[in-house]
């Protein structure tokens, strides 16, 4: 390999070193725009612009041969590195995560199919049973403000801790669910509210602060209606009402790009009491 790399670029000797430059360039600012896609849409979004505005004066003051600025720039300089590793704690591990799905995309999309079965099976039941749920799945965007407005859980997704969050008695039913790949990251979460004075007249407050949180970021939420239990997908800031179980898994299914089986859906228990529909219900084995 490297024999033949070296008679590729024989003939110009800069050119083994344009190439590098160029590799060297273009994975550096792939991981910056990957970082930038994560802090989008969070607090750390400002503090981001901060640091790059902080680059920028010292830049600036080289430049300008400004003495006093530089001296004060070059003094902090060496407290970056630190800064930066503290205040982007989270974003980085996201970061390194994004980069092992990635390398690991054949488990993790099998687990990510798994994780929205799990949130078909639950939607379902929420509307069966009327309890009113609002569950909220990231995508590009971050949704950090809002998970640090909750209560933090950082659990494994699954059909029975779903129910057990939005089980009308629970103290964490008020709010919404906020869902990153196969974890719940926050129960009890305060979305935005949409503001269009239409849907204030149409829809309650959940639907709104579906359709409020779709509206600012590329998530998907899912809510399901306490007084009617019909089932609503809102997702760019428009919201679809009254779908079914099975249209539900095939919107999650192609908007998420995951293959979600086909499922058997729980059935209403007559005369049960809602203790007993706490039951995982079957599954067909179709894996």
């Amino acid at each position: 390999m490297s024999a033949a790399l070296q008679s590729l670029f024989s003939e110009n000797p800069f050119s083994w070193f344009t190439f590098m430059a160029f590799l060297d360039s273009a994975i550096l600012v792939l991981l910056i725009w990957q970082f930038v896609r994560i802090v989008r849409g969070t607090r750390a979004q400002q503090m981001f612009v901060g640091l790059l505005a902080l680059i920028a004066l010292g830049l600036l003051a080289r430049f300008l041969h400004l003495p006093v600025l530089s001296w004060a720039l070059n003094k902090f300089m060496p407290f970056a590195a630190f800064a930066f590793l503290v205040i982007f704690q989270a974003e980085i591990r996201h970061l390194l995560a994004r980069i092992g799905r990635l390398i690991t995309s054949g488990n993790s999309s099998s687990a990510e199919a798994q994780s929205y079965d799990d949130i078909v099976l639950a939607a379902s039941y929420f509307a069966q049973h009327q309890i009113g749920a609002l569950m909220v799945i990231q995508r590009d965007t971050g949704l950090r403000t809002y998970i640090e407005s909750g209560v933090p859980m950082d659990a494994r997704l699954s059909y029975d801790l779903l129910v057990t969050i939005f089980r009308p008695s629970a103290p964490l039913h008020d709010g919404a669910v906020i869902i990153q790949s196969d974890r719940v990251a926050a129960a009890a979460c305060f979305l935005p509210l949409s503001l269009d004075p239409v849907l204030s007249n149409q829809l309650g407050t959940r639907h709104r602060a579906a359709i409020g949180v779709t509206e600012e970021t590329d998530a998907i939420a899912i809510v399901v209606s306490e007084e009617t239990g019909a089932i609503s997908i809102a997702q760019h800031g428009q919201i679809t009402r009254d779908v079914t179980a099975e249209i539900l898994r095939e919107r999650l299914s192609k908007v998420l790009g995951s293959y979600v089986a086909p499922i058997t859906l729980p059935t209403p228990l007559d005369g049960a009491d809602t203790e007993s529909a706490f039951e995982r219900p079957d599954r067909e084995s179709t894996r």
